[in-house]
Parts: structure tokens; C-alpha cells; sequence
């Protein structure tokens, strides 16, 4: 029987190392050292099967988020520390994004403060997910992305117990709407529902941020999201599932 189970653990170990061998030759061959767990992290590249996971682990790592939006060339603006006494809220490391540079997306309100990780994966959902997706939908660029605000000092859902939620450290950002350069709006409230092109366009959105944020919930959720699309980059330990509805 130990023989068996010694064969078995031959086979398995034979099937993962065979596993990874593949996994680096189909990356290569396909141009996209991205997609490999342990090939750095460049916001500029498109978007891997790892880069979800790599953005959130960001999380406790403000010099190295710093010199991968430097690196990306990305205009951000470092924010002061927000601390409130005998509270889980605040946050240490947030930036506010600024338009120009490699960023042709502009955030209403502009003066925002997010965690750096979100920030980093709003770079990335912008040039990988948002432009492409205006482009197929509408034939033209998103100029503006509206949101509800990150940091709230709360708990999820307002509640007055429970799980604090991820707004609470701004390590998240409620998206409403996109402004198209032709003055077209697209709103999560008015437009969802729909059968057209600014519907598909919403989802196709929402699906895409799955890829680069730990957590996306959209109207298709629960009501209380049925005005925006939440982002995080909630911490989840080393299973780093993902929740995305």
C-alpha cells in the first residue's frame, strides 16, 4: 500500500512540474510573460492570469505601488494619513489620480483619495477594460468616470455591527457613470436594465474588472448596488478568491 501511495505522489508531482512547463512555454510562445505567477508586475502590460492577484498583493507595499504607477506613468498626487482616534478607519497610503500622463480618463470628483492598490487596478481597468470596451460599443473614448465616493467611515452597509467595510480604509470606489468624449453618459442607475449598447457596454465593464479587483458587485447583487459598481482590493490571505457578481 505505501508503494501505491508512493507511485500516486511520483504521479502528481510528475503532473504538476508538467503542468508549469507548459503553462511558461504557452505563456512565452504567446508573447505574455504576464500571465505567469511570477513574472513581475507592469501596469502598462495587458491585463494576465495572475494580475488580479499581483494588484491585491500591493496591499502593504505603498513604496512599491508608488514605483509601479511611476513606472506606468501615471500622475498621482500623495495624501496625507487619515487616522481618526479609537477607530478601524483611516488609511496610511492613499494617492489621489491626476489626468495627463499616461492616464486620458479623468475621475468626477477629481479629488478622491483611494488606497494605492485600487488605484493601481483603475489604471489598469481603464486601459484594458474601459477604453477598449467604449471603443467596440460606441467608437469613441470615455473622457470622464463618475463616482460615489471611496472613504467612509462605516461598517458594510451602514450597519451598526458587523464586518467593517472596505470604504472604511478607502480601499474602495463606487463607479456610477462614464462620460463618452462625445458628450453620450452611461449610467449604472439608468442604463443596466437595458438591451443596448450602453447596457452590454456596463457589463462588459463590470466583467473586466473581476480580472484586476478582489471584489466587483454590480446591480446584479442586491439592490443596494443598483445605482454603481463597487471595487476593492479587499485582503483575502493566501486562498486570494475572488468576488465578482
Amino acid at each position: 500500500m505505501l508503494r501505491g501511495t508512493r507511485r500516486t505522489l511520483a504521479a502528481a508531482v510528475v503532473l504538476v512540474l508538467l503542468a508549469a512547463a507548459a503553462l511558461v512555454a504557452w505563456s512565452y510562445l504567446r508573447g505574455r510573460p504576464q500571465d505567469l505567477p511570477w513574472a513581475p508586475l507592469d501596469l502598462g502590460q495587458p491585463v494576465g492570469l495572475f494580475t488580479g492577484r499581483k494588484l491585491a498583493a500591493l496591499d502593504g507595499a505603498p513604496a512599491r505601488c508608488a514605483a509601479l504607477l511611476d513606472q506606468a506613468g501615471v500622475r498621482y498626487a500623495a495624501v496625507p494619513a487619515r487616522r481618526p482616534a479609537e477607530s478601524q478607519c483611516g488609511y496610511d497610503s492613499a494617492v489621489r489620480l491626476e489626468n495627463g500622463g499616461a492616464r486620458r480618463i479623468a475621475l468626477a470628483p477629481a479629488s478622491v483619495a483611494v488606497a494605492c492598490p485600487v488605484a493601481a487596478a483603475l489604471a489598469v481597468w481603464e486601459w484594458d477594460v474601459v477604453a477598449p470596451a467604449a471603443q467596440r460599443h460606441f467608437g469613441t473614448r470615455v473622457s470622464r468616470i463618475e463616482h460615489l465616493g471611496s472613504y467612509s467611515c462605516r461598517r458594510m452597509y451602514g450597519r451598526s455591527t458587523g464586518g467593517w467595510s472596505e470604504h472604511a480604509t478607502a480601499n474602495a470606489l463606487d463607479v456610477a457613470a462614464f462620460q463618452l468624449a462625445d458628450g453620450t453618459r452611461v449610467s449604472v442607475l439608468g442604463d443596466w436594465a437595458g438591451g443596448d449598447a450602453k447596457a452590454a457596454f456596463l457589463r462588459d465593464v463590470r466583467d473586466g474588472a473581476c480580472r484586476v479587483f478582489a471584489t466587483v458587485l454590480s446591480p446584479d447583487y442586491n439592490a443596494a448596488h443598483r445605482d454603481h459598481l463597487h471595487l476593492d482590493q479587499a485582503a483575502r490571505g493566501a486562498t486570494g478568491w475572488r468576488a465578482c457578481r
